[in-house]
This record gives structure tokens, C-alpha cells and sequence, in this order.
């Protein structure tokens, strides 16, 4: 079982010190890590957190007990009921989620979020909700080993509990994340679709109001 022994586990990698994106539920005031930092940290992802995760007693990653460890860190007991959508129930649905899940708190294991993370609600939101996004538009293997991806990883990840990387402005950040994020492109691919229909249906409407006046009005005559 990867749990505490495995979050131990540090790559030999060179720490820097640190010194309202178009989705509202994002926001980058604070001043986080070295985004370089964290891209090399990814890239050095440790192969036990890419281990198929536990689902239906398939697997070998038991990714609630990870999610258990790091909230513990930050002095929150996990229940029954939050530890439950982190064992998954349905092998493709949640497979990707959970190799996300198990990236994210590989991530957060760095000294930097340690020492600087207490909020546990919203690490909870991150691993459950957040995460769930990234993994409906892609794999975890593209966000380790596509660098455009891996920076989005990074970037979401520090957006999500309201930083920015060190040395970037808020608008640097967020424009940066805005470029980068495939979340956004689809929502306002999905936007522009659903502008596109209602402007469709306005008009078939607009054109079958005139065809029945037209007709009404030869009738008349």
C-alpha cells in the first residue's frame, strides 16, 4: 500500500525560494513556488504513483490512503465518507482521476506546499472536484510527459489554492493559465455551441413565424 512511506519519497531536485482567471472558481494572489520546480518535480514523478489504482479490489495504488496522509499533514482527520470518492467504483471512469489524484499529491508533497498548506477544505476540493476536470479532457501520462500539459498541471494546481508561480504578475499568471488550459478551450468551445444553437433556433423560429404570416395573409386575400 503506497501511504506515508511513499510521500517520503524526495527526488534530488534543486528547490527555489518564492518570494481572476476567466473561470471564476480559479484566482492567483498569492506568490507560490518556482514553476521550474515543479515542472522537474513532475517529470520525477516516482513510477509507484503511476500504478494502476485500487478499483474494486483491482490495482495496486491505494490512492484514499494517499489522500488519508496528506490531509493528515495539514492536521485534518479524512472520514469514511471523504476517503469514499477516492476508492473508486467503476474501473474506466475513475481510473485516470486516480492516477490525477495520486499525481496531484505527489505535487504537493514538495517541501514548499508543505510547509505552506493548512487549509484542508480546500485541498479537499482540489484532489475531488478540480481534479475530476483535468481528467475528463486528459490522461495523466500526457500531463507527466507533454511539457504544454505538464505546465497546465502545475499552473492548475497552484490556481486552485489561490497562487501564482514566483516572479509572475497575477495578469502573467493568469493569462499564461488561460493559454494553456484544454478546461477552458472546451468551456467556451461548449459556450460557442450553445451560443450557436439558441441563435439557430431563433431564427428557424423567425422563419416559421413569416412563413405562417405569409400564409395568413394570402388566405386573407
Amino acid at each position: 500500500m503506497v501511504s506515508a512511506q511513499l510521500l517520503s519519497h524526495q527526488p534530488n531536485l534543486t528547490r527555489n525560494n518564492p518570494g481572476e482567471l476567466n473561470d471564476k472558481d480559479f484566482s492567483v494572489n498569492n506568490i507560490g513556488p518556482d514553476l521550474q520546480h515543479l515542472l522537474r518535480r513532475i517529470s520525477a514523478t516516482p513510477a509507484d504513483f503511476l500504478d494502476d489504482p485500487k478499483v474494486h479490489g483491482r490495482g495496486d495504488l491505494a490512492v484514499a490512503a494517499l489522500v488519508h496522509d496528506i490531509l493528515r499533514q495539514v492536521g485534518h482527520q479524512a472520514t469514511v465518507e471523504q476517503l469514499q470518492r477516492f476508492i473508486g467504483s467503476h474501473s474506466e471512469k475513475d481510473h485516470n482521476r486516480l492516477r490525477l489524484v495520486a499525481l496531484a499529491i505527489w505535487v504537493l508533497n514538495d517541501e514548499w506546499f508543505k510547509s505552506t498548506l493548512h487549509d484542508a477544505d480546500a485541498l479537499l476540493s482540489l484532489l475531488d472536484k478540480a481534479i475530476q476536470q483535468l481528467a475528463d479532457v486528459c490522461t495523466a501520462t500526457k500531463y507527466i510527459n507533454d511539457s504544454d500539459r505538464r505546465e497546465e498541471f502545475a499552473r492548475f494546481l497552484l490556481a486552485r489554492l489561490d497562487y501564482r508561480p514566483a516572479g509572475e504578475s497575477i495578469t502573467q499568471a493568469t493569462d499564461r493559465l488561460s493559454a494553456l488550459s484544454t478546461t477552458e478551450r472546451n468551456r467556451l468551445l461548449q459556450e460557442s455551441r450553445e451560443a450557436e444553437a439558441r441563435a439557430r433556433a431563433i431564427r428557424e423560429a423567425l422563419a416559421k413565424q413569416a412563413a405562417a404570416e405569409s400564409a395568413d395573409k394570402w388566405t386573407r386575400e
